[in-house]
């Protein structure tokens, strides 16, 4: 059976890290954008790293570009941004893709683990999001695709899935499911 600690990424500057530095952790997976409506959540969440980092948390931030192009630049660019306009700390991983024909393992691993449960837009928003991404996407969405940046998945001590988070839920509710898992 397959855990976290099976895969690898690249790191900012294109370095591969394997999952496994980060053994016995807590983590908290994130797929990111600098321009979007949920950016903000880089505030709450670095408050959350802070708060929790000593007790086993790590935040893995992956930048996006495939929910209307709103993670435009270098990574370091967006590096620059996070750190001066939020103070980010948690690590940062090279902006790649979490849906379709090129999308990181990880990805694919963790949708299979906690697919999408639906449900979590209202109907309006939905509608936009899915128009947007049509129109930066050639590939259909399949049912357990991410939906929209700032999705996450709760990953506990032993390397194994145990929460899937969109955008929308509130992130009094996700540090609570982190406090739960440490």
């Amino acid at each position: 059976m397959a855990t976290v600690y099976d895969f690898k990424l690249k790191d900012k500057k294109g370095n591969e890290v394997s999952l496994e530095t980060y053994k016995g952790k807590v983590l908290l997976i994130v797929n990111t954008a600098t321009g979007c409506g949920f950016t903000p959540q880089y505030e709450e969440l670095e408050a959350m790293y802070r708060s929790l980092k000593e007790k086993g948390l790590e935040i893995l931030d992956i930048p996006c570009d495939q929910f209307g192009h709103q993670a435009p630049g270098t990574d370091e660019e967006i590096h620059e941004f996070c750190t001066a306009k939020f103070g980010t700390d948690f690590p940062q991983f090279k902006k790649s893709d979490v849906n379709g024909a090129n999308e990181l393992p990880l990805y694919t691993w963790l949708k299979s683990e906690k697919g999408y449960a639906g449900g979590a837009y209202e109907e309006k928003l939905a509608a936009i999001m899915e128009d947007l991404y049509n129109k930066a996407n050639t590939e259909p969405r399949k049912q357990n695709d991410i939906q929209w940046n700032f999705t996450k998945f709760l990953v506990n001590r032993n390397g194994e899935v145990v929460a899937r988070f969109e955008p929308t839920v509130d992130l009094k509710e996700v540090q609570k499911a982190v406090e739960a898992a440490l």
